[in-house]
């Protein structure tokens, strides 16, 4: 493929200083690795690593061009061209390159704090079996119709963002649904996007400290970006910070959904369900789409991420049995997983892996009254410490047992991390054993479950790996468990 410098830079403000002046670009780089003749190599800031330092030797490579945002010293022979803001520039060259294949897609983005991969699963689920082909990026994977990519950031670089729905499209993908991060509305990332679909599931205090936002309120200034880069805004209206989220939306169209009688979709007569090895929930879908829905993913949580699901593939046409259908089926790897090992207790895998996610997990599963919830975790290590306190004192008041674990102590000592969480348990007078291997933990918890129980597997969800010492190694909770559960059969016939 190549472009000229100037049909690239469509839509930017922006001032060439030296250089030809609208030369051929035969690639886009952001990574000064990949630069190579006739590149055109953005120099973007980052937390750790300025590109603006590689300038040089890319120009040593004969790239192109050169986009910066501060002054650069390279030779007068390679084209410099300045921006106000780099990142956003990444966004918009991005889209050209690849001849803007979000106008050939219905875009459905969602952001929040929590549900965005639940309710992005549950929104491809029900719009693939409508017939629809429906492409995903988000915090697990991203699936372009050709290939499934595991996911290193909720919403990766623009330019991957662009050559994913390039591919999509390719693919013969008519949909995509994405999760938006609040990193990736302040980074740009999902710049020069108007999003057919705009989901805001909820707000809470999360993501706030160093590498990520200074406050709450410029967390949520950002999570608001999305409503303002969307045609139809949907909104959990029953969100204390409603009136806040909404403010200064440009929504050609706001639909809001929840239990509140003010909502155009609401849920009405929820009622729990559970059996032994099932949890789930049914409610009344009533206002815009009067369904009856089934869903085998417990809590209200999953109230609220249907909801928005239902709310947005109504606009697509899918009939009401299609909706119904598709709901009762929607699983997402980890999250609230339930994995089938008895008939007297549930065992689930899940990733909460801070204290907030805990907390809401184990208050959801509470309200299921079960004889005991028994609650597996780690916490990572080379963290934040108070973490561990954090995530030790939830289980500590709200589980019966805990079991302390390793999770991904990387360079850490597992004990010493498995210590810190004890320091936080102690706080309450919650009961807790330790046991380091993770398999011998989640083995122990098998054994050792009573008729009523639940026991969730916390921290690891989606992964299927443990880095320990700087390595990274294989393991997948699922298949730990059919290991065990294959090792407790040979035992029994052996006996």
């Amino acid at each position: 493929m190549e472009k000229n410098l100037k049909c690239l830079l469509q839509g930017l403000e922006y001032e060439i200083l030296q250089g030809t002046e609208d030369p051929v670009i035969t690639s886009v780089v952001y990574d000064s690795r990949k630069a190579e003749e006739g590149s055109l190599f953005v120099c973007m800031k980052g937390a750790v690593v300025d590109g603006h330092q590689f300038a040089a030797q890319v120009a040593e490579k004969k790239a192109a061009a050169i986009v910066v945002q501060d002054p650069v010293d390279v030779p007068d022979s390679v084209t410099v061209v300045r921006v106000k803001n780099s990142r956003y520039a990444l966004a918009l060259i991005s889209g050209n390159w690849f001849d803007h294949p979000e106008r050939k897609l219905k875009t459905i983005g969602i952001t929040g704090t929590k549900g965005k991969t639940t309710t992005s699963y549950m929104i491809q689920s029900i719009l693939e079996a409508a017939g629809y082909r429906t492409g995903l990026i988000g915090t697990i994977e991203v699936i372009t119709g050709k290939r499934h990519i595991p996911s290193e950031n909720t919403t990766p670089e623009s330019y991957l963002v662009y050559a994913y729905f390039a591919e999509m499209v390719e693919a013969g993908c008519d949909s995509v649904v994405m999760e938006v991060s609040s990193q990736a509305l302040m980074m740009d990332r999902v710049a020069g996007i108007t999003f057919d679909f705009g989901i805001f599931t909820n707000i809470g205090t999360d993501h706030i400290g160093p590498n990520e936002h200074s406050s709450f309120e410029e967390y949520l200034e950002c999570k608001k970006r999305l409503l303002r880069q969307c045609r139809i805004g949907i909104v959990n209206r029953d969100d204390h910070r409603y009136e806040q989220i909404v403010e200064g939306h440009t929504c050609e169209i706001l639909e809001t959904y929840g239990f509140s009688s003010a909502a155009t979709l609401r849920a009405a007569n929820a009622m729990m369900l559970s059996k032994p090895g099932y949890l789930g929930i049914r409610y009344l879908a009533e206002g815009i789409v009067n369904i009856p829905v089934e869903i085998d993913i417990p809590g209200k949580f999953s109230v609220y991420n249907s909801l928005a699901a239902v709310a947005v593939c109504h606009h697509f046409g899918v009939t009401e049995s299609e909706i119904m259908e598709a709901l009762t089926h929607a699983k997402v790897k980890g999250r609230v997983e339930m994995v089938k090992v008895s008939d007297k207790f549930t065992l689930m895998i899940d990733y909460a892996h801070n204290a907030m996610a805990l907390s809401s997990l184990l208050s959801t599963l509470r309200e299921y009254h079960p004889s005991r919830i028994v609650c597996l975790f780690g916490c990572g290590g080379n963290r934040d410490r108070s973490r561990r306190f954090e995530m030790g004192e939830v289980s500590g008041r709200m589980a019966d047992l805990t079991i302390i674990t390793s999770d991904n102590p990387r360079f850490e000592e597992p004990q010493a991390i498995i210590d810190d969480i004890v320091t936080g348990i102690e706080r309450t007078d919650g009961q807790y054993i330790m046991i380091i291997d993770r398999k011998e933990a989640i083995a122990w918890a098998i054994h050792h479950g009573e008729p009523g129980d639940i026991i969730v597997l916390a921290g690891k969800g989606h992964e299927d790996y443990q880095i320990i010492k700087g390595k990274k190694y294989p393991m997948d909770e699922r298949v730990l468990i059919q290991e065990i559960l294959e090792e407790d059969r040979k035992k029994s016939e052996e006996a």
